[in-house]
C-alpha cells in the first residue's frame, strides 16, 4: 500500500517515493514528475484525500493498460 502525504506548501497530495538529505520526494498518485518538500511542510491526508489519491492512481494505471 502506498504512503501518501500532503505537501502543505503546494496543497498537493503525493506518494512518498523516498527520503534523502532531510527532504521527502513525492510524486502524483498514479505517476508523474516527482517533487521535493521538507518534512515539516507535510501532513497526513484525511481519509477522503487518501481515498481520492488511491482512486486516481488506479484510474491512471488502468488508462495506461488500455493503450
Amino acid at each position: 500500500m502506498a504512503t501518501y502525504l500532503v505537501d502543505t506548501t503546494r496543497d498537493r497530495i503525493g506518494e512518498l517515493m523516498g527520503r534523502s538529505g532531510g527532504r521527502y520526494f513525492l510524486r502524483p498518485p498514479g505517476g508523474g514528475r516527482e517533487w521535493e518538500c521538507l518534512p515539516e511542510n507535510t501532513r497526513l491526508p484525511t481519509p477522503e484525500e487518501q481515498l481520492s489519491a488511491g482512486v486516481r492512481a488506479a484510474n491512471r494505471h488502468s488508462e495506461q493498460r488500455c493503450r
